[in-house]
């Protein structure tokens, strides 16, 4: 089973002397012509949960790709800078030799083999690993999502939320150092979302292992956080503590609701200007 020490509560990112990971400057180009992320970079501690935030096409799943070498499945790739876990550079390294170094990232949409069962999923995930405790892990798995193990049948037949619990299952069985999750609580219903967001935090305390989360849902991706980062136009514009980004009034603005009631429409944001002024 997978032993970990317990995340730290000490310091940031930004004061962390080594970082599991990070991601210096880099630029990534698709088709060698679209230039998506530009001199972006973050860093990710040891044993912490942190948020990767923005609007759609901010280059956060390129970001995830990027880590886990899946660019050259969409004809993408780093140009520029460097990405390194662990103390080493893994730039256009396979994804399959990423994963063995401990990253495994949980796609958005699930990603599962639908006609294959929540047990087959879930040793599809230790595909990588020659040691012979898959079945004690696999009992670790339905101990977080106890349904997985009254779901027999096909995993396509699973709700949304039950395959959103398999496909994180599926990355346990890597015995990860860190998990790359895009979007878990997309198309759940919010009591799903508050579920699966604190099994989320539970795997982090229990385990010990490293999250980067990409999430449209702000107020749950820094409900869970211990730092983050918002992202637009390819490059970051903003990190801090969690506690820090929910006081900051853009951040409330933009992404937690904080105009209520008063905005009426788009134009009354001014986000050309505000945002301008981030950059």
């Amino acid at each position: 089973m997978l032993q970990a020490p317990q995340p730290s509560s000490g310091p940031t990112p930004s004061t962390a002397p080594a970082p599991l990971l990070s991601v210096k400057n880099i630029e990534v180009v698709y088709d060698d012509v679209i230039l998506v992320l530009r001199g972006l970079s973050l860093d990710v501690p040891r044993g912490a949960i942190v948020a990767l935030l923005g609007a759609n096409g901010a280059g956060k799943s390129t970001t995830l790709k990027a880590i886990s070498g899946l660019l050259k499945t969409e004809d993408g790739e780093v140009t520029r800078g460097d990405i390194v876990f662990d103390g080493e550079r893994i730039n256009g390294i396979d994804p399959d030799k990423i994963v063995r170094r401990g990253i495994f990232q949980v796609m958005e949409g699930r990603r599962i083999v639908s006609d294959m069962t929540s047990l087959e999923n879930l040793r599809l995930g230790a595909f990588t690993r020659r040691d012979r405790e898959v079945e004690r892990d696999i009992e670790m798995v339905y101990n977080y999502f106890p349904r997985l193990k009254e779901r027999t049948g096909l995993a396509g037949y699973l709700s949304g939320g039950e395959q959103q619990m398999l496909a994180i299952g599926r990355a346990l069985m890597a015995r990860p150092k860190m998990i790359l999750m895009d979007e878990p609580s997309m198309g759940l219903s919010p009591l799903l979302v508050k579920e699966v967001f604190a099994i989320i935090r539970q795997i982090n305390r229990d385990l010990g292992v490293t999250i980067l989360l990409v999430e449209q849902n702000a107020r749950a991706a820094l409900s869970v956080a211990s730092h983050g980062y918002i992202m637009e136009q390819g490059k970051v514009v903003l990190d801090g503590t969690a506690d820090d980004l929910r006081d900051n009034e853009d951040v409330k603005e933009f992404y937690l609701g904080g105009a209520g009631d008063q905005r009426k429409s788009f134009k009354n944001l001014k986000s050309f200007k505000r945002r301008k002024r981030w950059l």
